[in-house]
């Protein structure tokens, strides 16, 4: 095996014949030529500095700083922390593998830790630490794990639609049967609503049992103040605009709840009457929209927290919620949308924004209310017995047209974790 020296010495002759300029054999970047052109000298220094996997290969290459390392891999270029690198070793003393958890203090490792000894092979990274502790990771999983190649994918791959686009994807319904005793069913399903936001199941007997039991097939579902299963008529028993017979515009439910549920499941069980129809708005299919045109606007939306608030004093149901947040919810370190926050009705008095900030949120609220009002992204459903829809809150918003007569509709909310979870055993990406 080559010494360090001698592997320097064979980098700066290939180099320096790629140039043709001659070459010291020190190798050393202090010594060459005064006359050598600034790139060159730059390429020449880095050289001296990055370490390779092997002379032939430029697959993997790292160099050490004072607090960090830093790596080259698949083409991807990584820092990582020295904290970072001992918190997360893998070692059995470490991380129970059993669990899937950390065992390792991490209050207890020493902020100025360094690694005494540093070597990469095709496949591994290792670390060698003061007290003789060997941490090894292997290059594919640090890739997928560094703050780099986070910021290069996505949370949850989505296709963002409008009216046309869904009609011509042609989403195909699962049967309910399929649904509830197959895997295949369900898997089919929950693509279906975790590339779209709404999934539809049909054949499921319109009864509030039978949509119980389909809601609980994909997850728990959310008790809330409305109670844990509720029918929906135009009794307005509660003190909501939703329970009369009055149209709806867009909008996403509870967003008065510090954390706004996640699924909606509406099963209509019967109407009498005309009208009715449900509509249907990709929200952030919307939110992309005002991104590519106005994108000081969709910062404003995703920055700025606003209050949202139900009161209720109907019967015996009496109810304050408040909940607070950007009408956008973006993870900062890829800029991905993941919840809209967006209910005209419900928002509150606007008292957590400066003056001279207030009116630029008004504008680009108004930029989103546009893109979300356009006719060319409504899809407009007529809900009928039998056929029970899925929505994600978090995603897509929901109204209705007015209505006639007796209509009755049944649902709950999903816990949003739980539905990811079912997702995530059947081999989703969620």
């Amino acid at each position: 095996m080559l010494a360090p020296s001698q592997l320097l010495r064979m980098w700066c002759r290939r180099l320096a014949c790629v140039f043709k300029m001659p070459c010291r054999q020190s190798g050393s970047t202090r010594h060459q030529s005064p006359r050598l052109p600034h790139d060159r000298r730059t390429i020449l220094a880095a050289a001296a500095r990055w370490h390779h996997t092997a002379p032939e290969s430029l697959k993997c290459a790292w160099q050490l700083h004072g607090d960090h390392l830093e790596l080259r891999y698949a083409n991807t270029l990584m820092r990582f922390d020295f904290v970072w690198l001992r918190d997360h070793c893998r070692s059995a003393s470490c991380y129970n593998a059993k669990t899937n958890q950390r065992s390792l203090d991490t209050a207890s490792v020493d902020l100025g830790i360094k690694p005494k000894a540093v070597r990469v092979d095709e496949t591994t990274l290792f670390l060698t630490w003061p007290d003789g502790h060997v941490t090894r990771y292997g290059l594919e999983w640090l890739v997928k794990n560094s703050y780099e190649g986070q910021k290069q994918q996505v949370m949850h791959p989505r296709i963002l639609w409008n009216a046309e686009i869904y009609r011509q994807a042609q989403v195909p319904s699962v049967d309910c049967r399929s649904f509830l005793e197959t895997d295949e069913g369900l898997k089919e399903f929950l693509q279906n609503f975790l590339l779209y936001g709404i999934a539809f199941v049909e054949n499921v007997t319109p009864t509030k049992e039978d949509t119980e039991i389909l809601a609980e097939r994909v997850s728990l579902i959310r008790e809330t103040i409305y109670g844990r299963m509720w029918y929906f008529t135009s009794d307005f028993s509660r003190g909501d605009t939703a329970y009369t017979k009055l149209a709806l515009d867009r909008h996403t439910d509870t967003t008065y709840f510090q954390e706004p549920c996640g699924i909606q499941v509406f099963h209509c069980l019967k109407h009498e009457g005309t009208g009715g129809r449900t509509l249907l708005v990709d929200g952030f299919y919307a939110a992309e929209q005002v991104l590519r045109q106005a994108p000081d606007q969709f910062e404003l939306l995703s920055k700025v927290p606003l209050k949202h608030e139900y009161v209720e004093n109907v019967g015996d149901c009496h109810n304050h919620m408040i909940g607070v947040g950007p009408v956008l919810n973006v993870y900062p370190w890829n800029n991905e949308l993941y919840l809209i926050r967006y209910n005209n009705y419900d928002r509150a008095v606007i008292n957590t924004v400066p003056y001279d900030v207030v009116h630029r949120w008004y504008a680009a609220h108004r930029t989103l209310t546009a893109e979300l009002r356009r006719p060319e992204n409504e899809l407009w459903v007529k809900l009928k017995p039998g056929k029970a829809l899925f929505i994600d809150n978090w995603r897509v918003l929901h109204g209705r047209e007015a209505f006639t007569g007796y209509r009755q509709l049944c649902g709950c909310y999903l816990t949003r974790d739980d539905v990811l979870n079912t997702a995530r055993l059947l081999g989703l990406q969620a």
